[in-house]
């Protein structure tokens, strides 16, 4: 379904480096109607690739000028909506079958997870790094409203009647240094085109990648980690540090079910990325990025069996795995449940359904997993390629690598887990051993990290790369070979910071301006003797209480992404 900066004048986001080769990387997947046709979002390789199920391969390609991020068909199959991920964001229109692009609609910075209306007149977008959803009118070719949510959309879905868009926010918003801390899914009314509700998820709730309903519309599920960021970061057993999580949200109470953990008690099923419901409602399907692999749920045994647990003990959004007092991760809810799927391919992420089939974007062995589904499937699945094999860089292994949770300690988590999407930050304070304990900190982007040395928010650590291989064996629990350490200070020095959505053409916007100014000027008084320092004149962007201490980009941009 799916997806940093120095300074205030600088980034939030990070690009891969021009110089890689052309790797595919697909990252999405959508069926058309009739399940003939598969569209695959190949990310690197700027271009949609056109999959035929009944041949088993690649037909053609649609070029595009920007990295593909979310893609969606128009219900009577004639446009196909690719999300194009850029500062300068843009939903491209393209005609089927020929591909051609018609329109370029702006949108906002870094779109993605495009969803049309079921009578194909209105198209929903999700702008991760504006924090806003845009509703564009198809007829019209243009967005007419703008919708903000609190904090990176990366995943929307709408109920079958097209009334309600529900949208799933990557990052917790808010302070980081207070007892209650996840990411919210917002629920919006399309005919007021208003935010109606923020559902929060359990304490701890980080990296909702993705979202789905049931087919009657009844039930959201939005696939995420859970952190246990009150702990010192001890071990990892049993996930004492983070668990991976899939919440069921009933829709028309507006109010979270409950969370159930994806993993077996001493086997992690680390970064789930996408989850997506049958169309006959039977199964829920969820990829596993870190893992390589599917867990296939059956719903209706699911619901029945949480029915039994409702009402029973802490209300559920309220619910913290391990804080005191509170029961810990209860991992035996999907026994008997559930099938974990095995892919041959590395990094899944997107995936869609058809039929008795699970289609998945095997994202860096530049591949299609296919699984069968139902009760005659074996438990094993395929993997076709996308196109001619290609050597392995060492900034691309790694990448692979800082996404591969395998190398963990019983795979319960990757380096992409804390530093979700290119090697940003959870939203989340953690009480790491190196200096000391009692004194939890913000995750920091590792962009630039290699360049500004000392690393670790205080500094502990004399250089990046001391601090790469220090985290394969006090946060993986799992040292790596040199080579791999390597691979992974070659991936991280690759990233490149993008353009900040909170900047105007790179320069502060007039309303921030003009108290910077009022600073500037009092300065100036200062020097001359003319005004008392005390009563310094303060500006907005750094008054609100609210973001003083907090692992929010919005107002502390300086703080959370400077490495």
């Amino acid at each position: 379904m799916m997806r940093r900066c120095c300074r205030v004048s600088a980034a939030i986001g990070v690009l891969a480096c021009a110089a890689d080769p052309p790797y595919l990387s697909p990252s999405a997947v959508v069926a058309d109607k009739a399940g003939k046709t598969l569209c695959v979002a190949e990310r690197t390789a700027k271009q949609v690739a056109v999959f035929s199920v009944a041949a088993g391969k690649v037909e053609k390609f649609y070029a595009l000028p920007d990295l593909p991020s979310g893609l969606a068909i128009s219900p009577e199959g004639s446009r196909l909506y690719v999300t194009g991920a850029s500062p300068v964001g843009k939903v491209y229109v393209l005609a089927l079958p020929s591909g051609e692009v018609v329109k370029a609609i702006p949108v906002g910075h870094t779109p993605v997870s495009p969803v049309v209306s079921p009578d194909g007149k209105v198209l929903y977008v999700c702008n991760q790094f504006s924090n806003t959803v845009s509703v564009i009118e198809l007829a019209a070719g243009k967005e007419t409203a703008v919708i903000r949510v609190p904090r990176e959309p990366a995943d929307a879905a709408l109920t079958p009647d097209g009334e309600r868009l529900l949208v799933a926010n990557l990052l917790p918003a808010g302070p980081a240094n207070v007892d209650y801390v996840a990411a919210r899914v917002s629920i919006i009314d399309t005919g007021s085109r208003k935010l109606v509700k923020d559902v929060s998820l359990p304490n701890g709730s980080t990296a909702v990648q993705s979202i789905c309903l049931s087919p009657d519309g009844r039930y959201a599920y939005a696939v995420h980690i859970q952190a246990h960021f009150q702990l010192v970061t001890i071990q990892l057993d049993r996930g004492w540090m983070n668990t991976n999580a899939l919440s069921v949200i009933d829709v028309g109470k507006q109010s979270l079910v409950n969370t159930v953990v994806l993993d077996d008690k001493d086997l992690g099923a680390a970064n789930p990325w996408d989850v997506a419901c049958t169309g006959d409602g039977r199964y829920l399907v969820v990829s596993h990025a870190g893992t390589h692999e599917l867990s296939v749920i059956d719903r209706a045994a699911l619901h029945a069996r949480l029915e039994k647990r409702i009402g029973v003990g802490i209300a559920p959004e309220r619910r913290s795995s391990f804080q005191t007092a509170l029961p810990p991760p209860d991992f035996r809810l999907l026994v008997g449940l559930r099938a974990r799927v095995k892919l041959e391919g590395n990094g899944p992420r997107g995936l869609a359904t058809v039929g008795r089939k699970v289609y998945v974007a095997e994202y860096f062995s530049d591949s299609l997993g296919v699984a069968e589904l139902g009760p005659g499937a074996k438990g094993s699945a395929r993997s076709l390629p996308l196109g001619a094999s290609r050597p392995m860089t060492i900034g691309r292994r790694g990448e692979m690598l800082f996404h591969d949770a395998s190398r963990s300690f019983q795979q319960w988590q990757s380096c992409s887990t804390c530093h979700t999407g290119e090697g940003r930050v959870d939203g989340l304070n953690w009480d790491l051993l190196n200096d000391g304990v009692f004194n939890p900190k913000n995750t920091k982007s590792l962009l630039l990290a290699h360049e500004t040395p000392p690393s670790m928010i205080s500094g502990v650590r004399d250089r990046a790369e001391t601090a790469v291989r220090a985290g394969f064996k006090f946060i993986l629990f799992a040292p790596r070979p040199e080579a791999e350490a390597e691979a992974v200070d070659a991936y991280l020095k690759s990233l490149q910071p993008v353009p900040s959505p909170y900047l105007v053409n790179g320069r502060l916007s007039a309303a921030l301006r003009q108290p910077h100014a009022r600073i500037q000027r009092h300065e100036r008084a200062e020097e001359n003797g003319l005004a008392d320092s005390s009563h310094r004149p303060l500006p907005e962007f750094y008054s609100d209480s609210r973001n003083s201490a907090s692992s929010s980009i919005s107002c502390c941009v300086n703080r959370e992404v400077t490495p």
